[in-house]
């Protein structure tokens, strides 16, 4: 794999033409119409395949990875342009392998929502090893809010991946509620009932474990909280389901704010059985411009994380989506939208602006001035963004990654991590 940054002039035709490699299946592979001019300092993926197979009626993708020797999720993987469909083609030519040389065996998962679209999941449901619907959330009377999550766990099931239950303080209203975890951390007979109902959910619905991801928890209830996950991991690892829990991005054991005091990594490191660090979010909605997820405060986390907790024991949080900033920033008044990665490349082509790469915080970014002259500052994630975030689990050993979340479309993404990982 290489990661070709786009240079004025160039087009699909001639970068395929400089690596040796088919224009068409590499613009399907990236997601780039070829009609559309690219924007000078886009990414674009280059792939080499080893070994390729040109269908034959009646062939299936089963008789495929049988004949071969690999299983079908891989085939999905080396195909991508393929979207998670499982009927091919007579003439379609696909890639069994590839020249890559993988740094690892890693878990990678994924949060969405139920409404995502069906075929952009099956699309990455094979490059997952753990699908997380979002979320169930927790009623006034301490019982789990109901989820439509049939139709994803059924899809996740087509494709051999596994899926947790997420357990949050999520409101009627769709918000995080510091009320609703008072209310459970400071009543053990609820905490039972709800472990309960926790593991039944699961067991009727065929999750493989739990993903519980309680924000905004109010200081003093740090030991309590830790507890509850405790009870969780007991409740659930005798039925052979494990624990996650989610933690805010701290760098210290004392750092300060509600995000953060009650997320005791140590404590809650012990409480369950893996952890997921949310390394998300500095660059933020009410935030000044910047990079989603700093590459060197990434770090920090990780390794504020791995004084406390083991490594095979940590996924690391990465983001797929980036912010739109109207400049200039005023704090309390001026709010970014969030958008897709795909969605600022095709900014940055509309207003003709081109894409620099901050090298620092390993993220592109772009300003643009929108129909009424407005100056505006995008950060998003791109090929390369990526590969230094999946680099860097891998050098530290993690469990693996995590992304937040799956809802918009980023081939890129799934090329490179194919390329780099072997996924659990």
């Amino acid at each position: 794999m290489v990661i070709h940054v786009v240079k004025a002039g160039e087009s699909i035709y001639s970068i395929a033409q400089q690596y040796g490699v088919d224009p068409l299946r590499m613009a399907a592979e990236n997601d780039l119409p070829l009609e559309r001019p690219l924007v000078v300092g886009q990414t674009v993926v280059v792939q080499f395949p080893n070994v390729v197979h040109v269908v034959r009626a009646g062939e299936t993708l089963t008789s495929l990875a049988r004949q071969y020797d690999v299983d079908v999720d891989t085939l999905y993987r080396n195909n991508f342009f393929l979207m998670g469909r499982s009927v091919i083609r007579a003439g379609e030519v696909l890639v069994i392998s590839y020249f890559n040389d993988p740094v690892g065996v890693y878990e990678a998962s994924g949060y969405a929502y139920p409404y995502i679209d069906g075929t952009l999941l099956r699309s990455t449901l094979p490059y997952l090893t753990y699908l997380t619907p979002f979320t169930y959330g927790i009623t006034r009377s301490g019982e789990l809010l109901p989820l439509s999550d049939g139709a994803m766990l059924a899809m996740a099931g087509d494709y051999g991946t596994s899926a947790l239950l997420h357990l949050s303080t999520v409101t009627e209203q769709g918000t995080f509620s510091n009320g609703r975890s008072t209310m459970v951390l400071g009543d053990p007979a609820l905490q039972r009932r709800l472990a309960q109902e926790v593991l039944e959910t699961i067991e009727r619905k065929g999750y493989a474990g739990l993903d519980i991801d309680f924000e905004y928890v109010l200081p003093q209830e740090r030991e309590r909280y830790a507890e509850f996950v405790t009870l969780l991991r007991r409740t659930l690892n005798p039925a052979g389901y494990s624990v996650t829990v989610a933690l805010a991005p701290k760098t210290s054991a004392d750092q300060r704010g509600l995000l953060y005091e009650a997320h005791d990594y140590a404590l809650l490191g012990r409480a369950a059985n893996k952890v997921f660090l949310m390394t998300y979010e500095w660059g933020y909605t009410y935030g000044p411009p910047m990079a989603v997820a700093p590459l060197p405060n990434v770090h920090q986390v990780v390794d504020y994380a791995l004084t406390e907790i083991p490594a095979d024991k940590i996924t690391m949080g990465i983001p797929n989506y980036g912010y739109d900033w109207p400049l200039p920033f005023i704090q309390g008044h001026t709010k970014a939208q969030s958008i897709s990665n795909q969605r600022a490349v095709e900014l940055a082509r509309l207003h003709g602006a081109e894409i620099s790469y901050d090298e620092t915080a390993q993220a592109p970014w772009f300003r643009y001035r929108d129909g009424n002259g407005r100056l505006h500052e995008v950060w998003f994630e791109d090929a390369r963004s990526m590969e230094a975030k999946l680099r860097l689990a891998a050098e530290h050993h993690l469990l693996g990654v995590g992304y937040w979340n799956l809802d918009r479309p980023f081939p890129q993404n799934w090329l490179v991590l194919n390329a780099l990982y072997q996924i659990k």
